[in-house]
């Protein structure tokens, strides 16, 4: 698995940059992603969301990532938003603790997992890749993971 981010850090695009007609096409993209997760974080009882990094993930046939819970962010009591794109995968979904019981969510290119209350720091992960093509990304999935990290 490859990472890359876009928003924080020193140098980081940020997903909240001026007028879209002043902006260059990546500062664009990025603003739709922001809009697209707020929404998502919305519809899933999450009104106010406003997402200011996207962490990518970039997964090749075998690769996969552990089980782990996502504590970057100042604030657990904000969604964190994932987008997926590409290869289908199986995302991991456990509990509060490593050892709780996992289940596996199937997911397809485009769909999107909002969580947060109680379940924020539920302890998630993507089994290993399968060997696959996918039309519009080829051999790859990407997930795009959106949070409010300041």
């Amino acid at each position: 698995m490859r990472s890359g981010r876009l928003g924080v850090g020193s140098g980081g695009l940020s997903l909240r940059a001026g007028r879209s007609r002043d902006r260059p096409p990546l500062a664009r993209l990025a603003a739709a992603c922001a809009a697209l997760a707020a929404r998502a974080a919305a519809q899933a009882g999450f009104a106010g969301f406003q997402p200011d990094a996207c962490l990518i993930n970039r997964y090749d046939p075998g690769t996969r990532l552990t089980l782990h819970q996502d504590r970057n962010e100042r604030d657990f009591s904000r969604p964190i938003v994932s987008v997926s794109l590409g290869l289908p995968a199986l995302f991991l979904w456990g509990g509060p603790a490593r050892t709780d019981r996992v289940r596996r969510v199937p997911l397809e290119h485009g769909d999107v997992v909002v969580w947060g209350g109680p379940a924020r720091l539920t302890y998630h992960g993507i089994h290993t890749l399968a060997e696959g093509t996918h039309p519009l990304t080829g051999r790859v999935r990407l997930n795009l993971t959106f949070r409010q990290a300041l």
